[in-house]
């Protein structure tokens, strides 16, 4: 990837929220930290399935969720630190290929949760071609606000598997904490999906 796709224009929390609008019935699975708190800043909502602890994991939870509700969209809301964490879902996101799983890699090039230091994305690891390599045909890289019609498209529409990346600014935020019990996160999202009685 040239160093003019990672120009890292767009403004987190107004994407984030902009994009989530357009979503229509997708349920969300955030990654850890600003994936969740920008999805709680833009409007909680039972079908978001927050998790706290489980670094690595968003991808591979969500793809079970596409897999065992084949009938609802379904994306996951992570970030490049944690998309690196867990870079081999990718593999068996293209090998199990469910067409209602995308993933949307918020990548501000850095380790933001940890002091920001430099990530493995600000130099020479493009994710987006690692999913290409992996076997997710359908890939994207948002550079600018203007690119959302586009990025929606591809998330909510699209049959997948698909991917994106959004390369955003680092920005400091204010913290939007949801509810920390996993037990009553999980029961709120059966209820939404229909799998539960309220």
């Amino acid at each position: 990837m040239s160093k003019s796709l990672k120009s890292n224009k767009i403004g987190r929390r107004k994407f984030v929220a902009e994009l989530l609008a357009l979503r229509g019935s997708t349920v969300i699975v955030p990654g850890l930290g600003s994936a969740t708190w920008d999805c709680f800043a833009a409007g909680d909502s039972a079908d978001y399935l927050y998790s706290w602890g489980g670094m690595g994991l968003a991808v591979p939870t969500a793809l079970g969720l596409a897999l065992a509700q084949p009938s609802r969209r379904v994306l996951a809301l992570t970030g490049d630190g944690e998309m690196m964490m867990g870079i081999g879902s990718l593999a068996v996101v293209a090998d199990q290929a469910p067409s209602n799983l995308a993933i949307l890699v918020l990548d501000n090039e850095s380790f933001g949760e940890t002091g920001r230091q430099t990530g493995l994305s600000a130099q020479k690891a493009d994710i987006a071609a690692v999913a290409r390599g992996f076997g997710i045909a359908h890939t994207f890289v948002a550079t600018s606000h203007d690119d959302l019609p586009t990025l929606a498209k591809l998330l909510f529409e699209q049959p997948g598997p698909s991917l994106a990346v959004a390369k955003i600014a680092l920005s400091e935020d204010p913290w939007a904490l949801p509810e920390k019990d996993g037990a009553a996160i999980a029961r709120r999202f059966q209820v939404a999906l229909g799998v539960a009685k309220p």
